[in-house]
C-alpha cells in the first residue's frame, strides 16, 4: 500500500509568479496535487540505484543497437539515422537530462521499468520546483525529498566542456560558447520549461539566449542563428521523430550541421534510440529476465497480461491493456498508431487506499537526481496528475 499525507496547497497566484502556469487541467481540477507520497530513505536509494544501473544498460544496448544497424526495429526515421551515428560517436554530443518511468519501489515491491523519457520529458518544471515550494510552504524540512533535479542539471551543463573532466574546473575551459534555447510558440509549459533550463545553464557560467523555433536561423555550412549570432549549442524542446517526420529539410539540414561540427544539439540524437519504447525489446533480449525489466516483445506475449504501446507514443495515447485471454482491460485512443507496436507484460503499479495508481518519475542527469510520481488509472495518460513526495524516516 502507498501512503500519502494532505498538505495546504499551493495558490495559483503564487505558482503563476513562478512561471508555473499550467496548474489547472481542461476540467478545472487542480493539476497538482495538494499530497504528498511519503517514501522510506530506503526506497529512494533503490529508485536511484535503479535508474544508474539502467543507465548503464542503455549505453550498452545503443551500442548493440548501432553495430547492427537495428534501427529499423526501433522505428526510427530513416532520415535521423546517419545524425543519431555521427552524435554517438563523439562525446561532445552529452546527453542532457531524461526520465524513467517505474512501477513498483513502494512496500517492498520490486521495481519495474516502464520505459525512459530521454529526449523530451515532461514534469521537469513540477519535480525540480514545485514539489520543493511545497514542504518549504508547509514548514516541513526541503532536504527530506529526492530532488537535486536543478543542481544536477548544472553540472551536466559544465560537462559540455569539461566532458569527463572535473566540473569544478568549467572556468579553466570555458571559451564563450552560447547556447541557443528554443520552443515552440504559443505553448507555455513547454516555453517555460525550456527557461528553467536556460537559467540552469546561465547559473553554470555559459552565456545563453532564448528564441522561438520560427526566430531560429539554420545553415547547412555555417549552423544556427539568431539573427546575425552563431550559437555553438542548440537546445530544443521539440521530439526528434517530430522534426524527421514533420520538418524534413531541418532534419537534413540538421544532419549538415552536425556533421560539419557547426553546432551540437541538446538532446542528442541519439536519445532518440533510448526514447523509442521497442527500446525495451533490445534491453530484454541483451539481459534477459534482468530483475528491473519487463519481457517485451514485438508479437503479443502468449497468455500474459501485456500492455500494447507504440514506439514513439506519448502521454499513454495509443495503449492497451490487456487480460491473458488478450480481452481488453483498458484503453487509451491517440493519434501515435502509425508508430510500430510493442508489447510488454503487464505489471500493476502502486495504489493508495482509495485504489489510485502511482507511476514513479526518477530524472537522470548523469545520474538519478530526483523522483515524482504521476497519479492515475491504469493508463497514466494526460488528465494524470503530478504527486510530490516527502521522505519518512
Amino acid at each position: 500500500m502507498l501512503y500519502v499525507e494532505k498538505i495546504k496547497p499551493l495558490s495559483k497566484e503564487f505558482l503563476e509568479s513562478i512561471g508555473f502556469y499550467w496548474h489547472t487541467d481542461a476540467d478545472q481540477t487542480s493539476y497538482v496535487v495538494d499530497e504528498l507520497v511519503l517514501v522510506s530513505t530506503a526506497e529512494v536509494e533503490a529508485y536511484y540505484e535503479a535508474a544508474n544501473t539502467l543507465y548503464d544498460m542503455f549505453v550498452e544496448a545503443g551500442q548493440y543497437v548501432i553495430d547492427n544497424n537495428l534501427f529499423h526495429e526501433l522505428n526510427i526515421p530513416f532520415n535521423l539515422v546517419e545524425l543519431i551515428k555521427n552524435s554517438w560517436a563523439n562525446d561532445v554530443h552529452w546527453h542532457l537530462y531524461g526520465r524513467f518511468d517505474f512501477a513498483g519501489g513502494i512496500d517492498g515491491k520490486p521495481i519495474k521499468l516502464i520505459e525512459f523519457n530521454a529526449d523530451t520529458p515532461t514534469s521537469l518544471y513540477e519535480t525540480a520546483i514545485i514539489q520543493w515550494a511545497m514542504l518549504k510552504a508547509n514548514g516541513m524540512d526541503e532536504a527530506k525529498q529526492f530532488n537535486t533535479v536543478f543542481e544536477a542539471l548544472k553540472e551536466n551543463f559544465k560537462r559540455l566542456v569539461v566532458l569527463g573532466g572535473n566540473t569544478e574546473d568549467f572556468a579553466e575551459y570555458y571559451d564563450g560558447w552560447k547556447i541557443l534555447f528554443s520552443s515552440i510558440r504559443g505553448n507555455i509549459e513547454d516555453e517555460n520549461t525550456t527557461r528553467l533550463l536556460q537559467t540552469a545553464a546561465n547559473e553554470a557560467g555559459f552565456h545563453t539566449d532564448f528564441a522561438y523555433i520560427d526566430e531560429v536561423g539554420f545553415n547547412g555550412s555555417e549552423g544556427i542563428f539568431k539573427g546575425d549570432e552563431n550559437f555553438e549549442f542548440w537546445f530544443k524542446l521539440v521530439p526528434w521523430e517530430n522534426i524527421a517526420i514533420e520538418e524534413g529539410d531541418l532534419a537534413l539540414l540538421l544532419d549538415e550541421i552536425v556533421r560539419e561540427q557547426k553546432a551540437i544539439i541538446l538532446n542528442p540524437a541519439y536519445t532518440l534510440l533510448f526514447q523509442s519504447k521497442a527500446f525495451m525489446k533490445i534491453l530484454w533480449d541483451l539481459f534477459p529476465n534482468h530483475p528491473l525489466l519487463l519481457e517485451t516483445s514485438y508479437e503479443p506475449l502468449k497468455g500474459k497480461k501485456q500492455v500494447e504501446k507504440r514506439a514513439f507514443g506519448r502521454e499513454g495515447a495509443n495503449t492497451i491493456i490487456y487480460d491473458t485471454d488478450m480481452s481488453v482491460m483498458a484503453k487509451v485512443e491517440g493519434d501515435y498508431g502509425n508508430f510500430k507496436p510493442i508489447y510488454q507484460a503487464y505489471v500493476e503499479l502502486p495504489k493508495d487506499v482509495e485504489g489510485k495508481s502511482y507511476q514513479a518519475g526518477v530524472f537522470f542527469a548523469y545520474e538519478a537526481c530526483g523522483l515524482g510520481f504521476r497519479r492515475g488509472g491504469l493508463i497514466m495518460e494526460n488528465f494524470s496528475k503530478f504527486v510530490g513526495h516527502r521522505i519518512k524516516d
